[in-house]
């Protein structure tokens, strides 16, 4: 598992020399589609790589039918560290919000600055920048909850996502992650040892429209969500991560 994590960094640092390059050689409105096509690919490699050293195996099979589709807001329960990186490797036109601090970043910033991926610094401009990518025909991804998942079986929800939506007139495709423990959670202490092999599953929630009232769309999305995520799995999961401290 060291070795699959540190891969991820090594992939990214060696990524730079190719981004700068591509930065000086290709026009501007190029920047955005080659790099959101470069970093799909090597997300995917890392997930292969994932199965075979790591013994991680993800099942994002009914995630394939979104490269066809419109623009979208594609909103996730937020379970781990992974689920930016497996929700990225499944579209072409995939873009998410990203903390400040990592546009910056030496070793993530050239290609998500290239890729167009949004700050959060700003809440309103994060807002407004989404609805602008949103109009290009990107995948939004967005993960409501903020962060990492702090309580079970979903943290409280912020209402960005519902404001995209009815800013941008954008549906809002639920995804639902379903891991078979909660290893690289918030609550999996960094030296404790995942049980493998570690299952992954990505499937298809509920579409929902773009809303007109963002208060009553925010309560339908969260009882959604929480429906779907029963508490008491997610229970489980957590005591066995305890148990092995």
């Amino acid at each position: 598992m060291i070795l699959g994590l540190g891969l991820l960094a090594l992939i990214c640092l060696l990524s730079i020399p190719l981004f700068l390059l591509l930065f000086i050689a290709l026009p501007r409105r190029w920047h955005r589609l080659v790099s959101r096509h470069i970093i799909r690919f090597g997300f995917r490699a890392y997930l292969r790589t994932l199965h075979w050293v790591c013994q991680i195996r993800t099942d994002l099979h009914e995630l394939d039918g979104l490269q066809d589709e419109g623009p979208l807001i594609i909103i996730a329960n937020h379970p781990s560290l992974l689920d930016a990186v497996m929700l990225l490797s499944c579209s072409p036109r995939a873009t998410c919000v990203l903390k400040a601090s990592l546009l910056h970043n030496p070793l993530y910033g050239v290609g998500a600055r290239m890729a167009r991926y949004v700050s959060n610094e700003d809440p309103r401009r994060m807002i407004e920048d989404a609805c602008r990518e949103l109009a290009h025909g990107a995948h939004f991804i967005l993960f409501p909850e903020g962060g990492r998942s702090r309580e079970f079986p979903i943290s409280s929800l912020s209402s960005a996502c519902i404001l995209m939506s009815k800013k941008s007139q954008v549906p809002i495709q639920a995804v639902i992650l379903e891991f078979s423990t909660p290893y690289l959670g918030k609550h999996w202490g960094l030296f404790t040892p995942p049980i493998l092999p570690l299952t992954i599953r990505a499937r298809l929630g509920r579409r929902f429209e773009p809303p007109e009232v963002t208060a009553q769309a925010l309560s339908e999305l969260d009882s959604y969500l929480r429906s779907e995520l029963p508490a008491k799995d997610c229970s489980r999961s957590t005591g066995t991560a305890q148990a092995l401290r």
